[in-house]
Formats: structure tokens, C-alpha cells, sequence
């Protein structure tokens, strides 16, 4: 939930533009799958189901494949498809925007007499994020504008709008004893802070006190229930959660007297409830009371609406959260938003659609591959390694290709899961690649600069894994293979 820092961008435009140096192409091509091979061997010690796959970039052709026409889990690999074709389908300059307008009139006093209305687009960015960790940053602009146009009091309700996605918050493949993670966030038209708030439990003072609990926003919606006590000697540790059926959040266990607070990040049960009480409560903060009632709607209602102001994000900064984050809830916001455009509904099968209607002219034979949401939290998420290299292929060629790149983690890039992974020479600044990680699946897809300055697109899919940071281990031993003899 941290803000992206400053981007490794001179190790990226080094990585793009830098040509290929000239090696015999039999030779480089026997040295690297035989040593590719060898890492693979190894990989299947760490995974039952592997499937590796890498392309030359400079012909097309195939430098190496094991087992690469066979559908795997993707898990956090599915972000690929999601991201080209977003770049493909929107452009880089499209921007997910978020209207507020007023109805009736401003009284001398003030006082706008009708309602407020935020119509949602899908933006999945309104939160602390970008704005220094103020969760209310973006509604202290929008409480801005409102004062610029005189109002102080609003009289009549908050009309939210969240029509756009048409279908459930929940994707009905996720799994329910997880719903409160913020890896499955509910996704709605009308979202604040991810749809998560921060659970903060502290001790008290002295041994056997209840623990203190905070709830980050503090909205008077939000209540908790807590057993957590401080302790000298932890036995039970502190267990934060919501029972998927239930709004209240739950806190048990034990905190040791003195100790560092625990925070974790929890998922709402109605994202736009939370959306409506966080900027009824920040209009307050900024000195405009509310009077009425929050009123969801699905499509805004006849009137005499004017607008007030007009709430943008631009795609990029979206994709780069998608992919440098792996943020699960802006991937599925994307591929909704995507389905609005393609077939007029904001649902996961139209957003899949509009994956299919790209993919078909680019080889994918329906039956080969499976999608069923935006960020391969769904275990129906199954392609080949050759698919994956195959739409890293297409999106090196693509004019949003350099775009597309830029949303990928850097080996060695700074204030991310890769600041110590592949992070030395030869290794840093020479891989743009997307994890992914699931319960036994484990996946690496990207871009990787040989040693010759050949470039490659490489998928790395292992199903029936073992422990994380083994599958880690054998997945960077294929790209430092890779590199060395490619």
C-alpha cells in the first residue's frame, strides 16, 4: 500500500536501447540450451509441472522450450495480458475518470440545497497512494473545487454511482476463506483505498490489558470485536481478519508489552459504502458538512446536473501498480474497465472478451488458453509458456511496447520484491519481468539482455511447487543461464 518511488529509469532506457553485439548463431544458440537445459533440470527438483519457453527478440525464432505448449496455472502472470492489452485497446493516454457534479441550487448561506454526485469510472487509484499516504488526498481536491464554487453545507444526499461494473465485487473463483486479504479486495465502479483499511493493534501498558485496536480511517462504519490482550510471553500472536459474511473486523490473540504495533490491511465488505463515509468524512475535515443520507444508484438520476470537477489517472501510473506491485485489485479494475469498453458492461466475462478479441488475430486458438479474471488470482487462469513469450513478442513490437516494458519490475530496482533478485552484474538492469505466485504455483515471465546484448522473451511457469524462495531460486538460475550464454 507504500507509494511507488522514483524509477530506475536510466537502467531501463540503458536495457531498451543498447544494440546486440554480433556472435555466431549456432554456437550462442547450442551454449544456451545447453546450459538453459541444465537449469531446468534442476528446476524439477522444486516442481512437478514446468514449462519454459524463451524467444530470440532479433528473429522470432525459438531458443529454447521445455514443455512449452503445456497450459499452466499463470497465478500474477495473467497482469500481462491484462496490461497489453489495456495499452493495446486504450492507449497510453487514457485516463480513468471519476465526475463529481452538484444539483439544485448555492444559497447565500452556502448551502447547496440539492445532492452531490460522484459517478465512478472504474478508477482504482483514489486513495492514499499518490498523494504522500493521505488516504483523503484526492478528496481534499474535490473538496477544493466545491469551495470554489461557494458550498459549505450539502443538504441533500451523496449519490454514488457505481453502475459501470455491472456484475458482483467478488469474481466467484477466488478463494472464500480469503476474502479478507487485501489480495482479493472487492472491486467496484466507486472504490476507495483499495477497499481496505489499516488495522492497527498496539499494547497496552501493562500485561494483561486488552490490546489497543485502530481502525485507519477512523469511519464510525467500521466496528470491530477484539479478545487481544498485551502479554509478557507471546503464546497465541495476534490474528487480525473479517469473516467474509460479516463488516465487523475481528482481533485475537496476543501482543507483547512494549512491542511494535501489528497493521494489517483489510478488506471491506461494501466498497461503496466505505467510498461514501470516507469522503463524507473528508468534505468534514475540509469544512463541508453533509445533512443527507449516501444514496448508491446504478446510473445517475434526471436532473439539473452540473459538473464541479473532473477526477483523472492515467493509464500508466495504473500499470505500473498492476505490475511493479502486483496489486491485484487494480488489475481486475482494469480488466472491468476494458469490458465496459468492449461490450458495454464493467463484468470479468466481458473484460475477458476483450482479452479473446486480441488475442485471436495473434495465433491464441480458443481451447488452448484459459482467462477468468484480470490478475490470475483465479486458478482458471491456465496458458503455455510459447503463449506468454509469444505476447511478450508482440508487445516488443508493439508501438506501446516501450510503455508496456516500463510497467515491468527492474532486477535490482529499488523498493521492490526484485531490489535483491538477479541485482548484481551481469544480472541488474537486464531483466524486466512479472512474478507470480499462488498456493504450489510459482511464474516468471519477461525480458532478459544476454552477455552478447541479444534480447530475449522468456516465460518460466512452475505448477506443483514447492517452497516460494526454492522456486525463486531455480526461476533465476534459468535467467542467469539465460543471460550468460545467450
Amino acid at each position: 500500500m507504500s507509494t511507488i518511488r522514483t524509477r530506475p529509469i536510466a537502467l531501463f532506457l540503458v536495457w531498451i536501447l543498447l544494440s546486440p553485439s554480433w556472435l555466431g548463431a549456432e554456437a550462442l544458440v547450442d551454449g544456451l540450451r545447453r546450459n538453459v537445459n541444465l537449469a531446468v533440470r534442476n528446476a524439477k527438483r522444486v516442481a512437478t509441472q514446468v514449462g519454459v519457453h524463451v524467444v530470440d527478440l532479433a528473429n522470432g525464432s525459438e531458443a529454447y522450450s521445455y514443455r512449452g505448449d503445456v497450459a499452466h496455472i499463470l497465478a500474477s502472470n495473467t497482469k500481462l495480458f491484462t496490461s497489453a492489452v489495456a495499452l493495446d485497446r486504450l492507449g497510453p493516454s487514457f485516463h480513468f475518470e471519476t465526475e463529481i457534479l452538484v444539483g439544485g441550487a448555492v444559497t447565500d448561506g452556502g448551502i447547496l440545497t440539492g445532492d452531490l454526485a460522484v459517478v465512478g469510472g472504474g478508477d482504482p487509484n483514489l486513495s492514499g497512494r499518490h498523494y504522500d499516504g493521505d488516504p483523503y488526498g484526492p478528496f481534499r481536491e474535490w473538496a477544493s473545487a466545491l469551495r470554489e464554487r461557494g458550498i459549505r453545507r450539502i443538504g441533500g444526499d451523496l449519490v454514488l454511482v457505481h453502475g459501470l461494473f455491472a456484475d458482483t465485487v467478488i469474481h466467484p473463483d477466488w478463494p472464500r476463506n480469503q476474502l479478507d486479504r487485501w489480495y482479493e479486495a472487492p472491486v467496484a465502479a466507486l472504490s476507495f483505498s483499495d477497499n481496505c483499511a489499516l488495522i492497527k493493534v498496539k499494547p497496552a501498558a501493562r500485561s494483561g490489558e486488552p490490546a489497543v485496536v485502530e481502525i485507519v480511517p477512523a469511519l464510525s462504519h467500521l466496528g470491530f470485536q477484539s479478545t487481544a490482550t498485551t502479554a509478557s510471553r507471546v503464546r497465541n500472536p495476534v490474528r487480525i481478519g473479517r469473516a467474509a459474511d460479516s463488516a465487523l473486523f475481528t482481533i485475537s490473540g496476543q501482543i507483547k508489552r512494549q512491542a511494535a504495533p501489528v497493521d494489517r490491511w483489510v478488506t471491506v465488505q461494501d466498497p461503496i459504502r466505505y467510498f461514501g463515509e470516507a469522503l463524507r468524512a473528508a468534505l468534514a475535515e475540509e469544512g463541508i458538512e453533509h445533512d443527507g443520507n449516501l444514496r448508491p444508484v446504478l446510473r445517475l438520476p434526471d436532473g439539473d446536473w452540473r459538473p464541479v470537477v473532473t477526477h483523472r489517472t492515467d493509464l500508466l501510473t495504473t500499470l505500473e501498480v498492476v505490475n511493479k506491485r502486483s496489486q491485484n485489485f487494480y488489475a481486475e479494475a482494469v480488466l472491468k474497465v476494458l469490458g465496459a469498453r468492449h461490450c458495454g458492461d464493467g463484468t470479468w466475462q466481458c473484460g475477458v472478451q476483450a482479452v479473446d478479441g486480441f488475442l485471436a488475430p495473434l495465433g491464441f486458438r480458443p481451447g488452448t488458453y484459459q482467462m477468468a479474471d484480470g490478475s490470475g488470482m483465479s486458478r482458471n487462469n491456465r496458458f503455455a509458456a510459447r503463449q506468454v513469450t509469444r505476447l511478450l513478442t508482440i508487445m516488443n513490437e508493439h508501438q506501446w511496447g516501450a510503455a508496456f516494458m516500463r510497467t515491468l519490475p527492474v532486477s535490482g530496482e529499488v523498493d521492490l520484491s526484485w531490489e535483491k533478485r538477479l541485482a548484481r552484474p551481469p544480472y541488474l538492469g537486464n531483466v524486466l519481468a512479472k512474478t507470480g505466485t499462488l498456493n504450489g504455483v510459482s511464474t516468471l515471465s519477461g525480458y532478459a539482455k544476454g552477455r552478447s546484448g541479444r534480447r530475449y522473451a522468456f516465460s518460466i511457469l512452475f505448477n506443483g511447487a514447492g517452497a516460494a524462495w526454492r522456486s525463486r531460486g531455480a526461476q533465476d538460475a534459468i535467467v542467469r543461464a539465460l543471460i550468460d550464454h545467450g
